[in-house]
């Protein structure tokens, strides 16, 4: 299981999302480019010390990220037709997640295996993209029997 992040716009999401990859031993990818510099203060402050604890890949752009996955693409998206609870999960899946100001383009979402959404509340337009990549790892790895022992 990995967490992918298409192009992410806030430092203080990819923080988390990195702490969250630590903290369940799950690699995270980060394709480039990203709306802030790397070393910025907040993502410092979200990752906290759980930083050096996580297996990061930076890719310079989204051909290289592809060129390196393995197993299946599984993009989140609100333009999904079908629901997280609707699925089954794959242990080597990789769980993409666009960026926070403007999702996926087209050319993404053409490459992904399965395009999933997260059920949210009439009227509501979207989740912050960390809470999204925490119930959607949550869902694949509670699938899988992957969470950590």
């Amino acid at each position: 299981m990995r967490i992918a992040l298409f192009q992410p716009d806030i430092a203080g999401n990819v923080g988390t999302v990195i702490r969250l990859g630590a903290c369940t031993n799950v690699p995270v990818d980060l394709i480039e480019p990203m709306g802030f510099a790397y070393s910025d203060r907040a993502l410092a402050r979200a990752g906290m010390d759980y930083a050096d604890q996580a297996q990061v890949t930076r890719h310079a752009d989204w051909d290289a990220f592809l060129a390196t996955r393995t197993g299946r693409l599984i993009l989140f998206t609100t333009h999904a037709d079908t629901g997280l609870y609707h699925f089954d999960f794959e242990s080597q899946d990789t769980l993409l997640f666009g960026s926070e100001g403007s999702g996926a383009p087209d050319f993404v979402h053409d490459r992904a295996d399965s395009r999933l959404r997260i059920p949210l509340a009439p009227g509501m337009r979207s989740l912050n993209l960390a809470v999204s990549a925490g119930i959607a790892l949550g869902e694949a790895l509670r699938q899988t029997g992957g969470w950590p022992a």
